[in-house]
């Protein structure tokens, strides 16, 4: 088969304005970036028709270093709901370029279920990443003069929260000292996130607009001053200068499919150290121009779907019709204890050992009110009794099972799992929505609920830093936010290698971040870092472009 990039150039892809023009965007309204990128206006998105839109959230079972496709298969639902004459529409996060130089090499689905163009999508695409990087730190630069201006003085801060980012893999960067050299500033231990873990990221994607996009901004908590005050960005005096770095990043970006299928690409925070799901803006603005709307909340469902209801949809008003969860054969092959070198051999025993991920997965959507429909991602080497023992696994749970084969043949190739979804939507719909805990909750409370719930952890301990955090919360209006939880992606646990269904683990919270301005507060679980670090083998090293063509990515 060819390579993914190699399905990219043979694609024919219409011009972003007859794209846009299919869906009922009038071509006057296109902001392009070339032929085949546009951004469109958040003034067009239409709340009457959000109303009658389906929207559809694909989630997975946990993440193995094998890929579980994701991205694919919900690329390929919309392609196989178009094929049965639906009208789909695609909302999905950006790439960083971290993981794509480091291990992913490119988050732009694969095979003939990509959205396009690849190339731009995955690198610099229209500027966004780029934009909240400059803008979060502006705001480092900006606090920096102001608190070595005042030092001596009564408004000098004796703590600063803020750290800057940098849209690369960097473990260098995690601790380092600034200032250093007269005239520099003051000499400080300082640090960068990546910029996916960037509170501004968060910011673009959950704001309903302009006006509420600079009020998260000003609400940005950087510090405390010696007398114990808080002090945010619009004590800084600097809310409208960053709104104006973030003013063209807020409107959603438009690009196609393999198959010319609308496609919004709007924000990328991680899932294992932010809230993992694109933009409000962008899925609101999906929905106002199809009849079912795909997108998809990072990394497994205890992640990626948890941080999508409790949060996004809290946040947001956004109701899923259906959810689906993606599992793949040799993925429940790791998950059933097959060493990562054997799972492409046939092992219907390991798969079976293997089931009870999903099982779990399935239980926690249950508890979200979800209808669910099972996605099995197939792969070359899988066999007819590997497939069949998740089938079994379905039709005894009553939960509907297709397989998907979008990454080989296009929409043609989920076309059973588009009925099979249209089917539960038709026939029984998600209920209403059920949170893992209340707004009243404490943050203890609400942390404790999802590690014991979702996770399945006996209790929950936190550090010495994380208990004086929660000091400065109880109390006060922060403690009505929602929590979101950074943890490694390969375990309900915080240990990466405790794979399948860890149970009756502690549970272990080191530090408290308290996102003022996007509005949760993140607990950080165990040892996760919100700046990854390089692998050994680096995808940049296959990186290229040879006579005017980019090679490597995928």
């Amino acid at each position: 088969m060819k390579s993914d990039i190699q399905i990219a150039r043979e694609t024919q892809l219409k011009k972003i304005k007859d794209v846009a023009e299919s869906m009922g965007i009038p071509r006057d309204e296109v902001i392009g970036f070339g032929r085949h990128m546009a951004k469109i206006p958040v003034n067009l998105i239409d709340k009457n028709k959000i109303e009658e839109s389906n929207l559809i959230l694909v989630t997975a079972i946990t993440a193995t270093k094998a890929g579980i496709g994701k991205t694919t298969v919900s690329i390929g639902l919309a392609l196989g709901l178009n094929k049965i004459g639906k009208k789909a529409v695609i909302a999905l996060r950006e790439p960083s370029l971290g993981p794509v130089f480091g291990m992913k090499g490119g988050a732009a689905g694969g095979g003939y279920s990509q959205v396009l163009p690849m190339e731009n999508i995955n690198l610099h695409f229209t500027g966004d990443f780029h934009a909240v990087t400059t803008a979060h730190n502006t705001i480092s630069a900006l606090l920096d003069n102001y608190n070595s201006r005042v030092q001596g003085t009564g408004d000098a801060l004796k703590e600063v929260l803020w750290k800057r980012v940098l849209d690369v893999n960097d473990r260098s960067l995690r601790y380092i000292v600034t200032g250093l050299g007269p005239g520099n500033g003051i000499p400080q231990e300082a640090g960068f996130d990546i910029t996916a873990a960037s509170e501004l990221m968060a910011i673009l994607c959950l704001s309903e607009n302009e006006d509420d996009l600079r009020r998260r901004i000003e609400n940005i908590l950087l510090g405390y001053k010696r007398n114990g005050d808080a002090f945010t960005v619009k004590d800084l005096g600097i809310a409208g200068a960053i709104t104006v770095l973030m003013k063209d990043a807020i409107h959603p970006n438009l690009v196609q499919s393999t198959e010319n299928t609308p496609a919004f690409i709007h924000g990328g925070p991680f899932a294992n150290i932010a809230h993992g799901c694109n933009s409000v803006l962008a899925t609101k603005m999906a929905m106002s121009y199809g009849d079912y709307v795909v997108t998809e909340a990072g990394f497994g469902a205890d992640l990626g779907a948890e941080k999508f209801f409790n949060i996004k949809c809290r946040k947001s008003g956004l109701r899923p019709k259906l959810s689906v969860i993606v599992a793949t054969a040799q993925g429940l092959k790791m998950h059933g204890g097959v060493t990562e070198k054997d799972i492409k051999l046939p092992n219907v025993e390991g798969l079976k050992n293997g089931l009870g991920n999903l099982r779990k997965h399935l239980d926690n959507l249950a508890s979200f009110g979800q209808s669910v429909v099972v996605a099995f991602n197939k792969y070359a080497t899988d066999t007819k009794e590997e497939i069949d023992a998740i089938s079994d696994f379905c039709e005894e749970r009553g939960v509907l099972f297709a397989v998907n084969e979008s990454f080989e043949k296009g929409g043609e190739g989920a076309v059973e799992l588009a009925h099979k979804v249209v089917e539960a939507i038709e026939k029984q719909p998600s209920g209403d929505l059920k949170f893992t805990y209340s707004d009243n909750d404490s943050i203890e409370t609400k942390i404790s609920k999802v590690a014991i719930n979702i996770y399945g952890a006996r209790d929950v301990v936190f550090s010495e830093m994380a208990l004086k955090k929660m000091k400065l919360i109880e109390g006060t209006y922060l403690e009505n936010m929602p929590v979101c939880i950074a943890k490694t992606q390969y375990s309900f646990s915080a240990d990466p290698k405790w794979y399948g269904v860890a149970k009756d683990f502690r549970f272990k919270i080191n530090d408290l971040v308290i996102n003022q301005g996007s509005e949760f507060i993140v607990a950080i679980a165990g040892e996760m870092m919100r700046m990854p670090g390089l692998p050994a083998d680096p995808q940049a090293k296959r990186i290229d472009i040879i006579n005017g063509v980019i090679e490597g990515l995928s």
